[in-house]
């Protein structure tokens, strides 16, 4: 455990944003930009990802210890927060274990469920980039399409890639994640409930969320109602951002 990094913009009551797998907080700017018109919202780095410290574990009750820590060392005591996919399980985490500070609970496009491990290729293809021989963003590209076909989803792996004295590395620590995979798909296993305001947003193209997942939820969120973005598909919050934004904000002033 210990003190994540994370960005902090706006004035007003807190918001707080979690990043997905392979992500980092850059990934939620266009809605921090959004939300800091009202809100002071603080964005984070999850432990093994873009600048917070890398540790050979990767447990929800840890992930969700790391925020609420770094929340404890800025004296933030009471917040809305938010998730996205991988975010949204720490999010959920953290509302379930711990739920007094958390006035409003936002999971973008994930359920208290377990998934199969359906990144196993991802992760294998971003072990196979041979950096050596990597000189710029376009090579590592093409070692990376061997084993991911669509453009989009490596343009935003490869943005874990950084450069220093002219030789790439990955910002993300690869191969924790990857022995940590396992405890990454899991699934709420306790009994808790967060009985407070909650809003599931779902891409409309996206099976992140399902109808045979209602019961799960329900049982731990009872106050949650859903909503859906059409269009969208797991990237919701960059494939519809004033959509989303919207969404957000309407919740966040009921």
């Amino acid at each position: 455990m210990g003190i994540l990094h994370f960005q902090q913009q706006g004035q007003g009551e807190d918001v707080i944003l979690i990043h997905g797998l392979f992500g980092s907080l850059e990934n939620l700017n266009m809605v921090s930009k959004g939300l800091a018109q009202q809100y002071r919202v603080t964005s984070v780095d999850v432990r093994n990802h873009g600048q917070s410290f890398h540790e050979d574990s990767m447990s929800y009750d840890e992930l969700a210890s790391d925020v609420n820590e770094t929340l404890a060392s800025l004296n933030i005591t009471n917040y809305a927060l938010l998730g996205h996919s991988m975010g949204g399980k720490i999010a959920m985490q953290m509302a379930l274990s711990k739920p007094s500070p958390v006035s409003k609970l936002i999971v973008a496009d994930i359920a208290p469920i377990e998934y199969p491990q359906h990144h196993n290729q991802i992760i294998e293809g971003l072990q196979s980039i041979d950096l050596s021989v990597v000189k710029s963003r376009k090579d590592a590209d093409a070692q990376l399409a061997n084993y991911v076909d669509e453009s989009g989803v490596r343009q935003f792996l490869l943005r874990n890639l950084a450069q220093e004295n002219g030789r790439f590395y990955f910002r993300c620590a690869l191969d924790f994640i990857a022995r940590n995979y396992p405890q990454i798909v899991v699934g709420y296993e306790g009994a808790n409930t967060f009985n407070k305001p909650t809003l599931f947003i779902k891409g409309g193209n996206s099976d992140y969320i399902t109808s045979a997942h209602r019961t799960k939820i329900m049982q731990h969120f009872p106050q949650s109602q859903a909503k859906i973005i059409q269009g969208a598909g797991h990237w919701l919050h960059a494939e519809k951002t004033t959509a989303f934004n919207k969404i957000v904000s309407d919740f966040l002033q009921k």
